[in-house]
């Protein structure tokens, strides 16, 4: 029997796994695996989070729409976040949803249902004062959003004024940015004839014609918004229910698709399994399931939400589409973080609208349990308009060749190694191309030391001519280096190289994260700024970084293995040779700090703040959030399906209480 894993391990891991691949979806715009896949791994974390609720930490996927902000637009704060939504993928799920509901109804009464197709699109929050225009952003993490304000006054059924009378003030609409079938043909055909490569799908399409510098390429695009929601209004206060929301929407001049009301999951059953075989081909632009919502608002308000979720709505997900194709041949991707992904070349095959050739493999355990070999042909599956997936085998070739991970890098051919624990093999050479070229990507994007200017472009051609090896040869760079670059001209070289050098102000949380650490994401890279400076980081045992709340031995000794090696202490010793500061981040506090010297955990499904907005409060306030829950806690403040840390805080006799009495108390 195979060793049984550590749950924490587990944890880490899949959480590492995860945030990797909402980088790659919501920033990048390029992910590696199918939606079913994704969902796969978070229903994993779930459980694994709801078995070892001790293990739950604030900065989890499970608790946070999965996204960042891209670092091309200015950054928007939402009104209210953003949510995404849980799914289901065959009628056992939607009625497990469904049973769900109804245990948290009102004695003696049922809800109504709500169905609108879930759009395969880009999300997007208009808002509106006083029935006037004044800003577009888009979803970003769900907190904060990309300023496209002027490209999306350039979408064609984007109305400038609101019609109508009692407007509310300030409105913020939520919707779905979309490209019809029809305009993406015309567009590729377009792409193609120019000499450049066409677009994937229509929804790429639309994300990339939304990002435009230029809003004139984004008019001529032809996108169109429909509306799903709303953020900065309450109409629950006015109106009955989502479907009289979705009518006055359409009153003010946006619009609304077709939706259709059912009284019982039997009826929404039978819509999804109508829909999904005859209706969804006779669309004008892609879907990818139906949004089933509780269409009152005083059941709304019941039911609630989760961290990231509303528990009144769930997408009922259309199943994939499949195709069959041979594998010619599997190549090796070299990751940022030197992680060797397997991706099988097939032999080129029509699947959801658009011809594949290139389908992920994810890692070498996968090849093993698939069986999958260089002739054989197999069944892909194609989910969420992304680089599609094996599902099986489904004929194996005579003298078909084994996929065998390779021995050495097959970029630098440096070393591969395998951690424990972990699925991945990766390569150990730290200044292998691919990886330098990823890593400075990241070392430049907004949430790291933000530097705008040092795009892939940028990036790719420093590497190539080897003007750059790591992050700190990037504040050896002169003018005249980056004049020899293509499109580098006096005007771009002097701004990127004032970036450069404004980034050496950024704070120790920052560059952590700039680093690339394995592992180490921006919410973790605060927590160890807050505790350790620089020569204590680099002082640092494993012990020492797991002492740190929140600080796994996966984490622990991915950080010690960086601050202990030569390269980690010397990369950090030239760049304070470069003059970057590395202060530890200061945090505002709030004049008279009234949470001074308190400590506070949070547990439990929260609806008023994200467990993120919660803490930052306490520590504005001068408190401290934690974790994990001692004697020394203040306060435990308990939501929703509260567990094992109100439990002991009971235990402890530590003071608890609700979401509405935190509330309460802040100022």
């Amino acid at each position: 029997m195979p060793a049984k894993k550590n749950p924490k391990v587990e944890i880490e891991a899949l959480r590492a796994e995860i945030m990797a691949h909402n980088k790659r979806y919501y920033e990048l715009e390029s992910p590696t695996i199918a939606d079913a896949e994704y969902d796969t791994l978070l229903s994993r974390l779930i459980k694994l989070e709801k078995d070892h609720p001790e293990l739950r930490t604030a900065d989890s996927p499970t608790q946070k729409v999965g996204g960042a902000v891209s670092s091309s637009f200015a950054p928007v704060k939402h009104a209210r976040p953003m949510l995404s939504l849980d799914n289901t993928y065959n009628e056992e799920e939607i009625r497990a949803w469904n049973d769900r509901v109804l245990k948290n109804m009102p004695s003696g009464q049922t809800p109504s249902y709500i169905l609108e197709q879930k759009l395969d699109g880009l999300s997007c929050a208009l808002t509106y004062e006083n029935g006037r225009y004044v800003r577009a952003a888009t979803r970003g993490d769900g907190e904060t959003g990309e300023d496209v304000t002027e490209n999306v006054r350039f979408v064609g059924n984007v109305p400038p004024e609101l019609r109508g009378k009692n407007l509310p003030q300030t409105l913020e609409i939520r919707g779905e940015i979309v490209l019809f079938f029809e305009d993406f043909k015309k567009i590729n055909d377009e792409e193609k004839e120019a000499g450049r490569p066409p677009f994937v799908n229509p929804r790429n399409c639309a994300a990339g014609s939304l990002r435009q510098k230029d809003a004139q390429i984004t008019k001529r695009r032809h996108l169109k918004f429909f509306v799903h929601s709303y953020g900065d209004w309450r109409p629950e206060h006015e109106l009955a229910g989502h479907s009289s929301f979705l009518d006055r929407a359409k009153l003010m001049g946006f619009s609304v698709e077709p939706y259709e009301l059912a009284r019982s999951i039997d009826q929404v059953v039978e819509h999804y399994n109508r829909f999904r075989d005859t209706g969804v081909a006779k669309l004008p632009y892609a879907v990818d399931g139906l949004v089933v919502k509780v269409d009152s608002f005083a059941h709304q308000r019941r039911l609630g939400f989760t961290a990231k979720s509303p528990r009144w709505a769930v997408a009922f997900k259309y199943p994939a589409q499949q195709a069959t194709s041979v594998v010619n041949d599997v190549e090796f991707s070299v990751g940022r973080t030197g992680t060797i992904t397997p991706v099988a070349k097939i032999e080129p095959v029509f699947c959801g609208g658009v011809t594949i050739s290139n389908v992920t493999l994810h890692n070498f355990d996968e090849v093993a349990r698939l069986g999958v070999r260089i002739g054989d042909r197999v069944l892909i599956e194609r989910a969420g308009e992304v680089i599609p997936k094996v599902i099986k085998v489904v004929e194996k070739a005579r003298g078909a060749k084994d996929v065998v991970p390779p021995k050495k890098c097959p970029v630098c051919a440096g070393p591969v190694l395998k951690e424990e624990d972990l699925v991945a093999v990766f390569c150990d050479n730290p200044s292998c191309p691919a990886q330098v070229r990823r890593t400075l990507e990241h070392y430049a994007s907004r949430a790291a030391m933000d530097i705008v200017g040092l795009g892939d472009s940028a990036v790719d051609q420093l590497v190539s001519k080897k003007l750059v090896k790591d992050a700190a040869d990037l504040y050896d760079l002169k003018r005249e280096d980056l004049l020899g670059l293509e499109l580098f001209k006096d005007k771009k070289a002097d701004n990127l190289l004032a970036q450069i050098a404004a980034s050496k102000a950024k704070t120790l949380d920052r560059v952590i994260y700039a680093l690339g650490i394995r592992h180490i994401g921006e919410k973790t890279a605060e927590t160890v700024a807050e505790r350790l400076d620089l020569d204590a980081l680099l002082r640092a045992t494993e012990a020492d970084f797991q002492a740190v709340p929140d600080i796994g031995p996966v984490v622990a000794k991915s950080l010690h293995a960086f601050f202990s090696s030569f390269a980690g202490k010397n990369l950090i010793s030239r760049l304070r040779d470069h003059g970057l500061t590395m202060a530890k981040p200061e945090r505002v506090i709030a004049a008279g700090a009234p949470f001074s010297g308190m400590t506070f955990v949070f547990t439990g499904a929260l609806t008023t703040f994200t467990r993120e907005e919660a803490e930052e409060k306490v520590k504005s306030l001068g408190g401290k959030a934690s974790g994990s829950v001692s004697a020394k806690t203040t306060y435990v403040v308990y939501g929703e399906d509260a567990g094992s840390k109100l439990k002991k805080a009971k235990e402890l006799g530590v003071k608890t209480m609700t979401e509405s009495e935190f509330e309460k108390m802040l100022p």
